[in-house]
């Protein structure tokens, strides 16, 4: 049913009230932030978003493009803005005239009632193999950066790019975390650009496509913050739960090898699906409820704790994504990372009480850092309905890029756990 048929404004009153109750507690703290996609087309109103972001306790929000409606929507919440400059810019965003054109008009007008404080140019680009791209990126970068200089907004709103996991060459152990050889040349200019401007580096990572690649040897346990035995870095001798800090921490190990170890590195998308194809090994909702519920309490039971390699970082994690968007093409997993349904209903119970999560009750937060689907997709192999032209496309689909990096892990620590696993699968 679309929703503007679905919701008055009393039912949507209801909607959220109902969200409350099944996320009760779920407070989120400063360092989690959630991706707001809107490649669908039964999505709520930004109006409608607004209560239902503060339900869950959102205080920032990263919006692929920068829809007036949205940031209108937002202002005067505290709620903190990372806003996109989609892949289609590259090209034009060159010429400092145009950014600052585009600066004006989209980001200006809007400030400081809406509390935007980041802007990333590009998505995922240089795992796109496209060589035009890829040139245009640094020096659209350096424009927009510029232009924000010019107009006085560089000291409260950064510039940056987010990146695949699929530029690390080397994973495992993470000390040894290595970023592609062809892709060195590029990265390196960009890395200083990050220096210079104090900007973070931004990643995409999704563990859960590690586990897709090789369900039988992965360790669910170890992928979705479950109690596990771990892994311990022979090289650092840094013991590793899970999987997403092993990530984080080989690419720091990259970032050091470039000479670039300072950086903060945040997690602009992680999530996982909570329905997929059948080759889609996990996307289920007991699975989307651990990980996402899983890491939310992680994160809010240590808000000072990094990781293994930088326990003094914090933690800058935007989880993906709010709704599940219904026009993204791809497969069936690609619509269904939404925490809600386009009806404002949760699209699973987190399972999260008020001794979970560490609430914050300020309207306000400190200063900050693609998948995907509708509510029921009648048949997932057929064509998805046309893009809509409100949202950038340059985070159409996840899949292309995350699936081919593969997080090797040594067999002595799989094996047991497929093990584990498969005795379990035969109890039950």
């Amino acid at each position: 049913m679309e929703f503007a048929r679905f919701c008055s404004s009393s039912c949507w009153m209801v909607v959220i009230l109902i969200s409350g109750f099944v996320f009760a507690g779920f407070e989120m703290v400063a360092a989690v932030g959630i991706n707001y996609g809107q490649i669908g087309n039964n999505l709520p109103s930004p109006d409608e978003v607004v209560p239902l972001i503060k339900s869950i306790g959102g205080t920032k929000v990263k919006l692929y493009d920068a829809d007036p409606r949205v940031l209108r929507a937002f202002a005067n919440t505290g709620v903190e803005f990372m806003i996109g400059l989609g892949n289609e810019y590259m090209a034009k965003m060159q010429d400092p005239k145009q950014a600052q054109a585009w600066i004006k008009s989209n980001v200006q007008p809007y400030l400081p009632d809406t509390k935007i404080t980041c802007i990333f140019v590009g998505n995922e680009i240089l795992t796109f193999n496209d060589t035009s791209l890829t040139d245009n990126l640094l020096p659209a970068m350096q424009s927009v950066h510029t232009a924000l200089v010019n107009l006085g907004l560089d000291k409260q709103i950064s510039v940056t790019t987010t990146h695949s996991l699929a530029i690390l060459e080397t994973s495992y152990p993470p000390s040894a975390g290595a970023f592609r050889s062809d892709l060195t040349s590029c990265l390196t200019p960009i890395l200083n650009f990050h220096a210079k401007t104090g900007s973070p580096f931004l990643i995409n990572a999704y563990p859960y496509f590690a586990y897709k690649a090789n369900p039988k040897q992965v360790s669910l346990d170890f992928v979705l913050f479950q109690p596990n035995q771990g892994i311990v870095d022979p090289s650092s001798n840094l013991h590793y739960d899970n999987m997403l800090f092993a990530q984080i921490d080989a690419v720091y190990s990259a970032l050091a090898s470039l000479g670039y170890g300072k950086l903060p590195v945040h997690i602009s998308e992680t999530g996982w699906p909570s329905k997929g194809d059948q080759d889609e090994a996990g996307a289920t909702p007991e699975n989307a409820k651990k990980y996402n519920g899983n890491l939310i309490k992680l994160i809010a039971h240590n808000q000072k704790k990094g990781t293994p390699m930088k326990p003094n970082n914090d933690l800058n994690i935007y989880v993906f994504a709010l709704f599940n968007e219904n026009m993204k093409p791809g497969p069936t997993s690609e619509r269904n990372y939404g925490l809600f349904n386009p009806d404002g209903t949760p699209a699973y119970s987190l399972g999260l009480s008020g001794s979970d999560i560490a609430t914050n009750t300020s309207s306000s937060s400190s200063s900050s850092s693609s998948p995907t689907g509708s509510t029921t997709i009648t048949n997932p192999s057929s064509d998805p309905p046309p893009l809509p032209t409100t949202s950038s496309t340059g985070y159409m689909s996840i899949s292309s890029a995350q699936e081919s990096y593969h997080l090797f892990w040594p067999a002595s620590f799989l094996l047991p756990w497929a093990l584990k696993l498969f005795l379990i699968f035969i109890e039950l």
